[in-house]
């Protein structure tokens, strides 16, 4: 058993189609919005998200400024993801960007799985365009660090909001592990805060670990070891 799928989002965004392209085409752009880090060369985009690598994603269409999409080769089991990005400039340097994901999920789980995948998109579609609306042009360096095993995720969720101080809505603002900055995302697996100097996430890992997934733009390069042990102090236990 398995199913098809295809979900579309998009967004009108303060940044130009050069910046969008940017943003989607290249592995500097995208590591500042997606997971982990990215290489785009010689016709492939190759994702590592902390110790896993994702399947080589082939690149299909490739035209500047308007269309921009890759797709993993099907499995054995029918298993591939296709990402697609469309581009339409708009007035006073504004643009819609559109991001279609698609492919099949395998297996009599593939609901969950859905569920996690689209909860996970909503949060990386929501920080492009937070990307866009605040760092264009800049590159981030990823960080992805995963918490301990969770066994009630009811329970992992609360002791976030705790050390937020609270379940916060999205313009609210929130300080975690002594970062404060405006939450710009949430929902039911995911929440994401912007600072001044990056963008801080935390997810619901579909392997069953709560996983800081942050992009840096200052200092970002020895940050790992702190966000380990504050996960490790959260949600230990």
């Amino acid at each position: 058993m398995g199913r098809d799928f295809e979900m579309p989002l998009e967004a009108t965004v303060e940044a130009t189609p050069e910046e969008v392209w940017e943003a989607i085409s290249t592995g500097p752009g995208i590591d500042s919005w997606f997971m982990g880090r990215t290489e785009v060369a010689e016709g492939v985009v190759r994702t590592a998200f902390g110790r896993f690598e994702l399947p080589p994603s082939a690149v299909t269409t490739a035209e500047p400024l308007r269309r921009f999409a890759h797709s993993s080769d099907k499995a054995g089991d029918g298993r591939f993801v296709a990402y697609e990005f469309m581009i339409e400039g708009r007035e006073r340097g504004s643009t819609l960007v559109r991001m279609v994901t698609s492919g099949f999920l395998p297996g009599d789980d593939w609901q969950d799985e859905f569920e996690a995948m689209s909860r996970g998109l909503e949060m990386y579609f929501a920080t492009l365009v937070e990307y866009l609306g605040h760092f264009a042009g800049r590159a981030a360096t990823p960080l992805t660090e995963f918490g301990p095993p969770v066994a009630d995720w009811a329970v992992a969720w609360e002791r976030l909001y705790a050390a937020l101080g609270g379940a916060p809505e999205v313009g609210e603002r929130a300080r975690a592990g002594g970062v404060e900055g405006v939450v710009y995302h949430r929902n039911s697996q995911t929440l994401g805060l912007r600072s001044g100097d990056g963008m801080y996430r935390f997810l619901q890992g579909f392997g069953g670990a709560m996983i800081a997934s942050h992009l840096l733009f200052e200092g970002g390069a020895d940050q790992g070891p702190r966000w380990r042990a504050w996960l490790e102090e959260l949600h230990a236990g």
